[in-house]
């Protein structure tokens, strides 16, 4: 397996391990790390190349979807 292209970015994220805990902690910790530094979202939003006009399109669907749903 090839790879096609070069990360874009790279993200460093630590998380030490506390005296005492246990790694299903240690893993809950990270996890909720990963989850508040947004990577997951930028990952799937650069999973496949969007143009500019597919980018504003999508915008103003949830902008409208968003209108709808909070008034």
């Amino acid at each position: 397996m090839y790879v096609t292209r070069m990360c874009w970015c790279i993200m460093s994220l630590q998380v030490s391990i506390r005296e005492g805990e246990s790694q299903d902690s240690l893993s809950r910790r990270f996890q909720r790390v990963v989850q508040t530094s947004g990577i997951l979202r930028e990952v799937k939003a650069h999973r496949h190349f969007l143009s500019k006009g597919e980018t504003a399109r999508l915008k103003a669907q949830k902008s409208a979807r968003r209108r709808r749903r909070y008034g």
